[in-house]
């Protein structure tokens, strides 16, 4: 087992690990839906590679709670109440914002995550980045976005505006995973041996933030 000098700090890595571990089985369970939505096969596929994609980044973050002493159901557990309100809030009524919410709503939970992994161990923080990467299979998304688009162009200005959505549910769901837990509180604070961020960094991260939004529906033809 992997030793933390610091209590504190292994808590705090326990709990955002717990939050990313959750939020991928969330997005497995959540893609395993959408797939059902998918006009064709070949979409179901797609879809569900995708969800197969999920599980497996799921996987290596549980080996990785594991490692520092954690039980993994019981880390993830404590962020399940605030993620399924997300989701119920932003259900999608159809495919095409499944499909959004798949490549923006994860897209930025991931930015967020990357941010805050600059502030861990560097084995935690290999875990977690790893776990974020996109397996190449989210160019799927934007291929059939921008056909949708251009068949129905009234498509565009609804997806635009469900994006829009999103983001602002995205950010307050970010805020509230770092704001519930003191551990990840203190952890974007830093201490005597460890860097943190003060309001002008922190300003400048949800900036960063929304320009990565911005960059992906532009990627898929939307207005952001």
């Amino acid at each position: 087992m992997t030793e933390s000098p610091d209590e504190d700090y292994r808590r705090a890595a326990v709990d955002l690990l717990g939050a990313i571990a959750y939020g991928e089985l969330s997005a497995f369970e959540r893609l395993v839906e959408d797939a059902k939505m998918a006009p064709g096969i070949g979409d179901k596929i797609a879809i569900g590679a995708m969800a197969t994609s999920e599980f497996a980044h799921l996987q290596k973050l549980v080996g990785r709670l594991e490692e520092l002493g954690a039980d993994p159901a019981e880390a993830m557990q404590a962020f399940q109440a605030s993620f399924d309100s997300f989701h119920a809030h932003t259900a999608p009524s159809d495919y095409y914002e499944g499909l959004i919410k798949a490549y923006v709503g994860d897209g930025l939970a991931a930015d967020f995550y990357r941010e805050i992994a600059a502030y861990l161990d560097p084995e935690t923080r290999e875990v977690i980045i790893a776990s974020l990467e996109d397996s190449g299979q989210t160019a799927f998304i934007v291929e059939r976005v921008r056909a949708g688009i251009a068949h129905d162009h009234r498509l565009g200005g609804r997806l635009a505006l469900w994006g829009r959505r999103l983001m602002g549910e995205a950010l307050t769901q970010a805020q509230r995973v770092a704001g519930d837990r003191d551990s990840l509180t203190a952890l974007l604070a830093g201490g005597v041996d460890r860097p943190g961020l003060d309001l002008a960094a922190l300003g400048r991260m949800f900036t960063r933030l929304t320009e990565l939004h911005a960059a992906r529906m532009a990627e898929l033809g939307l207005d952001s």
